[in-house]
């Protein structure tokens, strides 16, 4: 099965030997985000995020919506499962606010991440527990799970110890972000260093992820890049833009120089042969 989310209010869940809806979830607003927990054994709750400040859980198992998590004072732009721990849930929203929550507890919420490491002065305290000075429309765990890093209309890029919830100031510089809605971005798995790939506009910025280097910008698409997804058993990386195309990236296929080869005679990029050049041109043929 998969499943899909969209501005029409549902969340489907998708039998791919049909290619038919199996079950579909109605909600009263816009749904922004959804995510399915990669390592859960023990529950099968898809989170969702809507208009409403509510994170919904959707059980499979008893087809209810009725698990809500309160907590945020605006809608839910972001969710994503750890994927260490099954029972933990990271949220982003509108509020600026990134909560973690544990969604056995009746309470819920284990913590609120604050931007500033909880040393700002209290004296403006609706500025007191933010994680960005904007909405927050992105989040992505590395795939250890020990970090969490968000996005947020305030061009900030924010990397999270996830354990004790403490930012850990990585400077990223401006990461631009107008999106309205969820921004999808991706973490690499078995890079080193890892690379997160986050939508720039057309393009795609490609970071180190625990040194906030720019290493490129990726350029392919012709319109707004709105979603990325790393695929770590080909180390290929998917693209989605409002062009209506979905764009692979796959690594560059150098292969390694010969010992013997001078480094004065490397002007040359030694390519792979299935990549090079084939056409001859018709002086050659003559």
């Amino acid at each position: 099965m998969f499943t899909s989310s969209s501005f029409d209010k549902t969340l489907k869940i998708w039998d791919t030997n049909t290619l038919q809806p199996a079950d579909i979830f109605h909600f009263e607003g816009t749904v922004y985000s959804h995510h399915m927990s990669p390592v859960a054994t023990k529950h099968c709750l898809i989170a969702v995020g809507t208009k409403s400040p509510k994170v919904q859980l959707c059980d499979l198992k008893s087809g209810s919506s009725s698990h809500i998590l309160q907590g945020h004072r605006q809608e839910v732009l972001a969710v994503s499962w750890s994927p260490r721990h099954e029972y933990i849930l990271a949220t982003g929203s509108a509020d600026g606010r990134v909560k973690l929550w544990d969604v056995r507890r009746a309470s819920g919420c284990l913590s609120t991440l604050d931007q500033h490491n909880g040393e700002k002065s209290k004296a403006s305290s609706e500025a007191a527990n933010t994680a960005h000075n904007g909405r927050v429309n992105g989040l992505c765990y590395t795939n250890d799970g020990l970090h969490l890093l968000t996005l947020g209309t305030d061009d900030r890029m924010r990397l999270w110890n996830s354990s004790t919830g403490e930012n850990t100031l990585v400077n990223y510089g401006k990461v631009c972000n107008e999106s309205r809605k969820g921004l999808k971005f991706a973490i690499s798995c078995g890079c080193n260093p890892e690379f997160a790939f986050v939508p720039y506009g057309s393009t795609i910025a490609v970071y180190t992820v625990f040194t906030g280097e720019l290493i490129t910008m990726l350029r392919g698409h012709y319109s707004t890049v709105n979603c990325c997804v790393f695929q770590p058993h080909f180390q290929e990386l998917y693209s989605g833009s409002k062009d209506c195309n979905i764009l692979a990236w796959i690594p560059a296929p150098r292969e390694p120089v010969p010992d013997d080869i001078s480094e004065k005679s490397l002007p040359q990029q030694h390519l792979n042969p299935a990549y090079e050049d084939a056409w001859s041109s018709s002086d050659d043929e003559g």
